[in-house]
C-alpha cells in the first residue's frame, strides 16, 4: 500500500510497475488511469461500476475489485475508529501496518504466533528513536 500524492497516470503507473509482476493480470475499475497501463501486463480486465457491475464471471476468472475495496474499507474504519487521527507524515506507517495484517491474515493460514514471529523478524537490526526535547528535527 502506498500513499500517492497526485493520482496521475504517470504516478499510478510508476507505483504499479514497481509493485506488480508484469506477468500478472490487472483487475481494475473503469478509471482512465489504467487504460494504457493495462497493456503492459499479461492481461487487464475491468468492472464497470458506472453500469452497476461489481463482479463478472468468465470461463477462467472472476473479475472484480472487491478485495482491494475491502482493504481500503478496513483501513478507513481503522483510521476513524481505532486511531482517530493520523498526521500525514506518519500515513506510510499506518499503511504498512494494515498491509502487514492483510497479507498475514488467518484466511491465508497465518496464526497469531506466526504473525508475532514475522513482526520480530521485521524489527531485527532496526532501532526506533525519537528526538530529544529541544533537539532539531532532521528533514
Amino acid at each position: 500500500m502506498f500513499k500517492v500524492e497526485n493520482a496521475t497516470k504517470a504516478e499510478v503507473r510508476a507505483v504499479i510497475v514497481r509493485s506488480a509482476d508484469r506477468k500478472s493480470k490487472l483487475y481494475t475499475d473503469e478509471s482512465k488511469l489504467y487504460t494504457e497501463l493495462g497493456r503492459e501486463f499479461a492481461g487487464h480486465d475491468t468492472v464497470k461500476h458506472s453500469a452497476s457491475e461489481y463482479v463478472r464471471y468468465e470461463a477462467d476468472a472472476v473479475i472484480h475489485t472487491n478485495t482491494i475495496e475491502n482493504v481500503f474499507s478496513v483501513f478507513k474504519r481503522g483510521m476513524s475508529g481505532v486511531y482517530q487521527h493520523c498526521g500525514e507524515s506518519h500515513l506510510h506507517r499506518y499503511l504498512a501496518e494494515f498491509e502487514f495484517r492483510f497479507n498475514r491474515r488467518a484466511k491465508l493460514g497465518w496464526s497469531d504466533a506466526m504473525r508475532a514471529a514475522a513482526l520480530v523478524r521485521g524489527a531485527e537490526g532496526k532501532r526506533l528513536t525519537y528526538r530529544q526535547p529541544g533537539e532539531a528535527a532532521h528533514a
